[in-house]
């Protein structure tokens, strides 16, 4: 009986160019063809991507080194005629994309981002396979998730090619170093220069690590990866199976903002393990790769994760409460501030994130929301809500932690939004039922109402004020000064100013370069005054009255209530305690 294998092999003729180099070997398939296939799209990262534009020059050899006919099917399938007999597959992938989630190569390193380099025979997702890493002579490492089949060998093992596909690879000189937290070997691999401390790092990640496990439980993995690219100015990340790839500014690691910031981050993919990759939706997994794969969900998926993050750098300690503070009621303030909350539910805009999240455009604030922040701001009043219902004897951690023990450890499978809802009632013995039901609306929660439950206010420090606003966002350049955005019901939107406008004059007052006119002449101007805009607008010249509206902006921010009783208090320092 013939035993069919799937081995590929990576190598890097030309790195300068921005290429990898792909051959594919199939072994024991009788069919008289195999299509080979790219996903459209990688785990973690909703959007359609088209990977396979960037793959080039398809061939297939028999082992006799006979050239097989390789026929291109669609967007992303290439027809290999085999007529039963093993072949090998080459191709090359066009790599200059910098990003958490998309493959770059140059002299100095590569990034391989597997979804878009890997092909997979059709209906063969479930299939083991090897990957074969051939480094280039100024080359030296490989760190990855991925099992190597020997140790000292650059052959790495994925029993399936979901498990391939999420475990990126960093290939080139990165500066590793390796810990053990909460009981796990842990690697961190850096590329590019920082000014990072190792030992500072190591020590708040174990830190991290292990404020996570004590949340869910138990640790899932064997060993972790962490792959950080440093650049003059990011910051990101995207969650696998058992490591992370984090984007991070080179210079932000030495100032207190910027190193907590970097600690978020970690905290964010880390305790993706358990919330995404392994409880999740159940539209997430199995995974189609060739198609949207849609859930109303992500608001608990990511947005959750998007509260966690914050508050878990406040349990370690590296951010004292009114840092803290500022860190959530930046999420409030992210949503309150977008027109687009008063038009999308946060369900809305989870299952819409492959059409809306990371494409935005100038009018994205006014039609939409990020379930990551309203997400964040729901999971801080579900936590609050547990907290007072249960005297301060459980919180969301206990949720996380049954959810994960019963959907993952017992059930293995993924989980619908009411059947979290009933776990979590069940857990606590709270209803959420009015929190649950504004995943789907557009009216928000009384928030204040909820933080005065834990001893705290929720306010907004521009209510009392009456500031004229045009309602425009401009940039700067090159001594122009264009409208990028116009806010929804604004006097801008209301009027008729336009994106892309360039502002030439307010009042008969020519701009200077930083567009201080414009500065000027709003802020001696009242709620009902009327300006004129000069605009050139594709060129011609127009005369634009605006009658100036309230701006409709909020600040909000949270402190401690001096009312608050006793008791009240009491649960606040449980919400926000030190672990």
């Amino acid at each position: 009986m013939n035993t069919s294998s799937i081995h590929f092999q990576l190598s890097f003729i030309e790195p300068q160019a921005h290429y990898v180099e792909v051959s594919l070997f199939i072994e024991g398939f009788s069919q008289p063809y195999i299509d080979l296939k790219m996903p459209v799209w990688t785990p973690g990262s909703y959007l359609i991507r088209e990977f396979s534009k960037n793959v080039e020059q398809v061939t297939a050899l028999s082992k006799d080194g006979e050239k097989l006919l390789v026929s291109k099917i669609s967007k992303n399938t290439w027809r290999v005629y085999s007529y039963g007999h093993d072949f090998a597959c080459s191709y090359r992938v066009y790599s200059f994309e910098r990003s958490v989630r998309t493959n770059f190569v140059d002299d100095s390193h590569a990034f391989i981002s597997p979804a878009g380099t890997f092909l997979y025979v059709d209906g063969q997702l479930s299939h083991a396979s090897t990957v074969q890493v051939i480094l280039p002579p100024q080359w030296s490492y490989v760190s990855t998730g991925l099992a190597q089949t020997e140790v000292g060998e650059l052959v790495y093992y994925a029993e399936d090619f979901d498990i391939l596909y999420d475990s990126p690879l960093e290939i080139g000189n990165q500066d590793i170093w390796h810990f053990q937290a909460a009981g796990i070997p842990h690697e961190f691999a850096m590329v590019g220069q920082g000014n990072y401390n190792k030992d500072q790092l190591t020590r708040d990640i174990q830190k991290i690590v292990a404020e996570e496990t004590r949340i869910w439980g138990s640790n899932p993995n064997d060993r972790y990866v962490f792959i950080t690219h440093n650049y003059q100015s990011a910051h990101g990340g995207l969650e696998h199976l058992n490591s992370t790839v984090l984007a991070a500014s080179r210079n932000a690691y030495i100032t207190n903002i910027g190193y907590n910031n970097f600690l978020s981050l970690v905290a964010h993919e880390y305790f993706h393990l358990w919330n995404v990759k392994r409880l999740r939706p159940k539209n997430l997994g199995p995974f189609d790769y060739e198609q949207e794969n849609y859930t109303p969900l992500l608001w608990i998926f990511e947005g959750f994760t998007a509260y966690y993050d914050n508050l878990i750098t406040r349990r370690c300690g590296f951010r004292n409460e009114v840092e803290y503070l500022n860190e959530l009621v930046s999420e409030f303030n992210l949503v309150l501030n977008r027109p687009g909350h008063l038009l999308q539910s946060v369900g809305l805009s989870s299952f819409d994130t492959w059409i809306k999240q990371y494409r935005p455009d100038e009018n994205s604030p006014n039609v939409s929301i990020s379930y990551y922040n309203k997400g964040a701001m729901l999971a801080c009043m579900i936590d609050i809500s547990i907290i007072v219902g249960t005297n301060g004897e459980k919180c969301l951690d206990d949720v996380m932690r049954a959810a994960y023990e019963r959907f993952y450890l017992m059930e293995n499978r993924g989980i619908e939004e009411k059947e979290f809802q009933a776990l979590a009632e069940e857990v606590t013995g709270v209803s959420l039922k009015e929190i649950f039901k504004a995943v789907y609306e557009i009216t928000e929660l009384d928030y204040n109402a909820y933080f005065n439950k834990v001893g705290y206010q929720f306010i907004d420090q521009n209510k009392l004020n009456q500031t004229s606003s045009l309602g425009i966002k401009v940039s700067h350049s090159d001594g122009r000064t264009t409208i990028k955005a116009v806010d929804r019901n604004s006097s801008a939107w209301e009027y008729g100013l336009n994106v892309d406008d360039e502002i030439i004059a307010v009042n008969g007052n020519r701009l200077d370069q930083q567009g201080r006119e414009l500065d000027q002449a709003m802020t001696y101007s009242q709620v009902g005054d009327e300006v004129v805009i000069l605009v050139a607008r594709d060129g011609l010249m127009m005369e634009i009255p605006v009658k100036l509206k309230a701006s409709e902006k909020v600040s909000y921010y949270i402190e401690r209530n001096p009312e608050a009783s006793e008791e009240e208090r009491r649960l606040g320092d449980v919400w926000l305690s030190l672990g």
